[in-house]
């Protein structure tokens, strides 16, 4: 959530972006400059003066306030509450993965058997726990960074080992733009990172990609579902094998 401190770093900018003085806003709110130069020190500044800078900077209140809020930090993980909130409803769970791949509202109730009403309520819901910033027409700012990832062991990973891992490998990955690859070794432990850097650059790469895409036509694209993992792991049936 923003501060006033963010209000005020946001007021300073755009006073420096329009060449502004301290001086000048403070000849045309009609106070001394001592007076601005202590109220933006102080943060002491009711709605009626954010207004009137607003006005002397020839800038609306509610893009100063987007601004603010576009300048928030992103995360990169929620809370276990949080997560717990998500997986509780299925249609909400469903809304959240949408809204990762920065689909529309209008093209969730497209693709879903889910009513504008549910997914107006969704996305509110999402709004509320802290996953996107809900804007006029149902658009909204997803708030999580490009690094986000669930908890490895928290509600939601829980939810999709329990429900959808053996689903996803049933499949036989042999359309053309699938694959399964299954590889085995031993390699120095100090290199390991460095695999996993590389593999979050993939994923990274494939999110890019999704929101690059989003301006072609429907028809000319598909939903793929990228899984990369690496951990220290024998397959339980060997590990019981073992000397």
């Amino acid at each position: 959530m923003s501060t006033t401190a963010d209000l005020i770093t946001a007021l300073k900018k755009e006073l420096k972006a329009a060449q502004m003085t301290y001086a000048d806003l403070a000849r045309a709110l009609g106070l001394a400059e001592s007076s601005v130069k202590r109220m933006l020190a102080r943060g002491d500044l009711p709605l009626s003066r954010v207004d009137a800078i607003c006005r002397a900077l020839k800038i609306d209140f509610a893009e100063l306030a987007r601004r603010v809020a576009d300048a928030q930090p992103l995360l990169a993980e929620l809370t276990l509450e949080q997560e717990r909130a998500v997986v509780a409803d299925k249609k909400l769970l469903l809304c959240a993965i949408c809204v990762l791949s920065q689909w529309t509202l209008e093209q969730v109730c497209a693709a879903y058997r889910i009513s504008e009403a549910e997914a107006i309520g969704c996305f509110a819901q999402l709004d509320r726990i802290g996953i996107i910033e809900l804007r006029a027409l149902n658009r909204y700012r997803l708030k999580l960074a490009k690094t986000f990832r669930w908890h490895p062991h928290g509600p939601v990973m829980n939810y999709f080992r329990e429900h959808a891992v053996l689903d996803y490998f049933s499949g036989g990955f042999d359309h053309p733009g699938e694959g399964l690859l299954l590889v085995h070794g031993s390699i120095s432990r100090a290199l390991a990172p460095s695999f996993l850097e590389r593999m979050q650059k993939v994923a990274q790469d494939f999110a890019q990609q999704h929101q690059a895409d989003q301006k072609l036509p429907e028809k000319d694209r598909e939903g793929y579902t990228l899984l990369l993992a690496m951990r220290s792991w024998e397959f339980e049936a060997f590990a019981a094998m073992r000397r």
